[in-house]
């Protein structure tokens, strides 16, 4: 059975991680299958906002699975760290925006993926947290560099060396959500969501997002350089002509993403 599943709708690609009975939990094989995914998804021109979401209605991960851990050897417990921080890092820094559907459970490195998404939307019914210190060990695929970058380090430090876990509401009020909605209305929520990314120049939105990312990371005065070649790189495109075009014909843009 696949671990995960895969499919393009409409420029939306929903990835699902396929281990429900498991609650998503991620072994070796799942992030291997997952970085393939990933690999695909980078490449594929046609795809331009990609959602992950967990099967079935109990968790969207509870990150790594700890029945397979407990039989591993050391080396091999250092081998699922470094590749689950390699995988979670290249969906960090996917040119498409991406969008956690947090449908349910989402601890450890579950929310570290999630963390890893530009947007995260929850079901109101989810709980999250990064619960690691209660194991005895930290985040390791990302949260002790994302959570405080998104809440700030006073937050994140109260939320990590507690491994409190949060109701989706609570999540949302320190900032971790773009919106909660009801777990009927998830998904739909998300393709709704996607609609309005779509609705715009797929290469302005990735340059856009390129600009905030990179440019967060460093001085502001790098940041405006790092802007300045993002905006040029729309310059040349066919869809700056048509938006141009269909805005002095009163008629939407037809973007063709090149």
């Amino acid at each position: 059975m696949e671990k995960i599943l895969f499919d393009i709708n409409d420029h939306v690609a929903i990835v699902t991680i396929n281990r429900e009975k498991s609650l998503n939990a991620f072994n070796y094989e799942t992030l291997i299958e997952l970085q393939a995914k990933v690999e695909e998804i980078r490449s594929n021109k046609s795809i331009r906002v990609v959602i992950f979401i967990g099967a079935g209605e109990k968790a969207f991960s509870v990150g790594a699975d700890l029945k397979e851990r407990k039989n591993l050897t050391d080396e091999q417990v250092r081998r699922n760290l470094y590749k689950i921080n390699e995988v979670f890092t290249m969906i960090d820094q996917l040119p498409q925006p991406t969008i956690a559907a947090i449908n349910g459970f989402a601890f450890g490195g579950g929310m570290e993926l999630a963390l890893a998404c530009d947007f995260r939307i929850a079901a109101e019914e989810a709980v999250m947290g990064l619960t690691e210190t209660g194991l005895a060990i930290i985040p390791g695929a990302g949260g002790t560099q994302r959570l405080p970058r998104l809440i700030g380090e006073a937050r994140a430090l109260e939320l990590i060396l507690t491994a409190r876990r949060l109701s989706a509401n609570e999540a949302d009020t320190y900032g971790m959500l773009t919106r909660v909605v009801g777990r009927k209305e998830l998904l739909k929520e998300c393709l709704t969501f996607s609609a309005q990314l779509l609705a715009n120049g797929p290469i302005a939105v990735q340059q856009a997002k390129f600009a905030i990312k990179n440019g967060m990371n460093t001085d502001l005065n790098t940041g405006l350089q790092i802007e300045r070649k993002a905006y040029e790189v729309t310059l040349p495109t066919e869809d700056r002509l048509e938006a141009l075009q269909a805005f002095a014909e009163k008629r939407k843009a037809d973007f063709k993403g090149q």
